[in-house]
């Protein structure tokens, strides 16, 4: 199971706009705001950025679940607004581990980030 998630980033003010912008249409909140560290979530932050120490993209993939299209579509395009850059436009996707209708974006640090429909 997994606990939680953290990504260093350049610019904590940057990162807790883009990521408040882009997890409010899927029903996350901010948690937590304290020691260089800010943390989202839905019921409790599972999902933290840090200024503690360079960020280092090109890990992998970050994959958010929404409620459906709308909330993926939202995600995306005020990800867009808020800083991030393009991967790919949201729409239908049968890849593995994807659900079916995804966006992805990177964050500004350079993070690739999914947005899909839940298969559980």
């Amino acid at each position: 199971m997994l606990h939680h998630v953290l990504l260093e980033v350049s610019d904590l003010d940057r990162s807790g706009r883009f990521y408040d912008s882009m997890l409010a249409p899927l029903g996350w909140r901010r948690h937590f705001d304290e020691d260089e560290t800010i943390g989202w979530g839905i019921a409790k932050p599972v999902f933290f950025v840090a200024a503690h120490h360079e960020p280092k993209p090109g890990f992998g993939l970050l994959s958010f679940s929404g409620l459906g299209i709308v909330a993926v579509k939202a995600a995306w395009e005020n990800g867009m607004r808020s800083g991030g850059v393009n991967v790919s436009e949201p729409g239908e996707r049968r890849s593995h581990g994807s659900g079916s209708y995804s966006a992805f974006i990177k964050d500004p640090d350079g993070y690739e980030i999914e947005i899909t429909i839940g298969t559980d």
